[in-house]
């Protein structure tokens, strides 16, 4: 049950939600898995309306109630059966923009929880048959859980929807894993990557996904990671996709010979992804001695400059952590 808070809610908040990688193979649409690399949205009640992007896609996300952002600031309001009003908005934007890193998953669950904060408005949670409100807000506006569930709860999460409702549950990630990823300088539309896509898969094609998506969970909760490399692969959209991302194929090889457990598109692309496992490590502070993270980087930089295909190239690592409100920000 939605309650509203005792408190007079705050004027101003700061939000902090985690980058995702999408489907990871054969969890097409119904996997997804929080990454340690953090956007940051602080809303404000003001005189006259602004936002501010700094960032990542600061040159081309719209300024106005387009940005999904807002999008998810009315959401909120709505459920809370009030009238947003007059707000300054601040994004501070880490994740690429239209890379397959979830971005727009971000950009709904930041809104989304700055808005409930702001109006004062508490969800209910899974508990005692209540359904999780905020994940059927966020998975309502995206369209499916694979990005937003990972944003709002961290750590590797299945999603599914039975009943009407979008469900989620864990997957416990191992220690010491390590996504090494490689962000073409070209973007990818995701309504043009799903148009590539046929309404129907094969019986042979859907078992082919059914059982290495089950191999795949599996892998993570037993830390079996050599399994990884089987249980990534995929008929239902990678095959698809590599039409328009011709370095897909050349740079998940390029990481496979050079020792990843596994590697796939990220989402709807663009990014490429590898696991690997070895010492700790973040995209500001990488160490000589990683072992296969920097030997799989190096592969994966060296296929795409052989196809003539730019972009950057970072270490990060799953989060357990998912979407949270900055305390030490939050005025009253």
């Amino acid at each position: 049950m939605a309650t509203q808070l005792g408190s007079e809610p705050p004027k101003t908040v700061t939000v902090r939600v985690p980058a995702t990688t999408a489907n990871m193979g054969s969890g097409y649409d119904s996997l997804g898995m929080a990454l340690d690399l953090w956007n940051e949205l602080t809303v404000s009640h003001a005189d006259a309306y602004s936002m501010e992007i700094t960032g990542e896609g600061a040159d081309v996300l719209p300024r106005d109630d387009r940005n999904l952002v807002v999008t998810g600031m009315q959401a909120a309001f709505k459920a809370a059966g009030k009238e947003v009003p007059t707000l300054r908005y601040r994004c501070t934007n880490r994740i690429p923009f239209g890379r397959g890193l979830g971005s727009s998953s971000a950009g709904i669950v930041a809104g989304l929880i700055a808005g409930l904060v702001l109006a004062g408005h508490e969800l209910a949670v899974y508990e005692d048959g209540e359904r999780e409100e905020l994940l059927q807000l966020a998975a309502g506006i995206e369209g499916h859980p694979d990005n937003v569930a990972p944003c709002i709860y961290g750590g590797l999460q299945i999603g599914i929807r039975s009943g009407g409702l979008w469900t989620t549950s864990r997957v416990r990630v191992p220690h010491g894993l390590q996504a090494v990823l490689f962000i073409p300088d070209q973007s990818t539309e995701t309504a043009a990557a799903r148009a590539l896509l046929k309404p129907e898969v094969s019986r042979e094609d859907a078992i082919f996904n059914i059982g290495r998506t089950a191999y795949l969970v599996n892998a993570f909760s037993t830390g079996k990671l050599q399994n990884l490399r089987a249980a990534t692969e995929d008929r239902l959209h990678q095959p698809q996709r590599a039409t328009i991302m011709p370095w897909m194929d050349p740079l998940i090889k390029a990481a496979l010979d050079a020792g990843a457990h596994a590697c796939f598109l990220s989402g709807a692309g663009s990014t490429i992804l590898a696991l690997t496992s070895g010492l700790s490590g973040d995209i500001f502070t990488q160490r000589s001695a990683e072992r296969k993270e920097k030997a799989v980087v190096e592969a994966m930089k060296a296929a795409a400059a052989a196809i003539n295909v730019s972009g950057r190239a970072f270490i990060t690592r799953p989060t357990e952590s998912g979407a949270f409100v900055d305390v030490d920000v939050l005025q009253g």
